[in-house]
C-alpha cells in the first residue's frame, strides 16, 4: 500500500470547519500521514533535513491549504523554497522525488463559476495552480489534477460530509495504483468515477 505524506498549512486552522472535517476524517487512515506546517514551524524555521526523510518515506505527496490570494499560505510556500533543493528535488543530481505522485487539495470561499474566463477571477483553478504543477514537473513527480472543495462559505453539512466522504476516497484510491492517464483530462480529481461511485 502506497504511503501518503499530506503536507497541511493553514494558519487558522481552529477556525476553518471544512478543513477541520477534511484533516479529521482521514488522520486515522493506514499508510497516511498528516504533517501540520504551521504546529511544527510556528516560528517558521523549517528543520530541512527532518522534510526531506518525510518525503523519502512516502510515495505520494498532498500540498494541502486553503486557496490564499491564489495560491498557499506563506509557510507552505517557504517550505516549497527551502525543501526542494537543487541537486535533492531537481537538477542534474535531483532524483529524490522522481515518479512520485503529487496533487494540491485546496478549499475556496469563491464557487467554481468564478474561476473560469467569465468570473470575477478571470482564470481557472488550473491556471492559478500552474506554478504548484510545474514545480512537480520540475522535480519528476506525477502531478495529478487537485482535489477541490470550493464555495466553502456557503456550504451546507450535507455537502460537506459528501466532500468528506470524498476525500477519504480520494485516499483509498491513491494508495491504489491511480494513474495519471486515467486522469489527466479531468480538470478536478474529484470528478473521477472512482470518487462519485459513494
Amino acid at each position: 500500500m502506497k504511503k501518503i505524506l499530506v503536507l497541511f498549512a493553514h494558519p487558522k486552522f481552529e477556525k476553518s470547519r471544512v478543513n477541520q472535517t477534511l484533516i479529521n476524517h482521514i488522520q486515522d487512515k493506514e499508510n497516511v500521514t498528516i504533517h501540520d506546517l504551521y504546529e511544527q514551524y510556528p516560528d517558521f524555521h523549517i528543520d530541512v533535513n527532518a522534510e526531506k526523510e518525510l518525503l523519502n518515506k512516502h510515495d505520494i505527496i498532498i500540498w494541502h491549504h486553503p486557496f490564499y490570494w491564489y495560491s498557499c499560505p506563506p509557510l507552505m510556500k517557504q517550505w516549497i523554497d527551502m525543501v526542494l533543493e537543487f541537486n535533492w528535488a531537481y537538477g542534474p543530481e535531483g532524483k529524490a522525488l522522481y515518479k512520485k505522485t503529487c496533487l494540491n487539495v485546496i478549499t475556496t470561499g469563491g464557487s467554481k463559476e468564478v474561476y473560469c474566463s467569465e468570473g470575477y477571477n478571470s482564470f481557472t483553478i488550473r491556471q492559478f495552480l500552474r506554478p504548484f504543477e510545474q514545480t512537480a514537473i520540475l522535480c519528476g513527480m506525477d502531478y495529478f489534477p487537485p482535489f477541490a472543495v470550493m464555495g466553502t462559505h456557503n456550504l451546507s453539512d450535507q455537502a460537506l460530509n459528501d466532500y468528506k466522504n470524498y476525500y477519504g476516497k480520494l485516499i483509498d484510491v491513491l494508495q491504489s495504483n491511480l494513474s495519471l492517464k486515467d486522469i489527466e483530462s479531468k480538470s478536478f480529481i474529484n470528478d473521477i468515477p472512482q470518487l462519485n461511485s459513494l
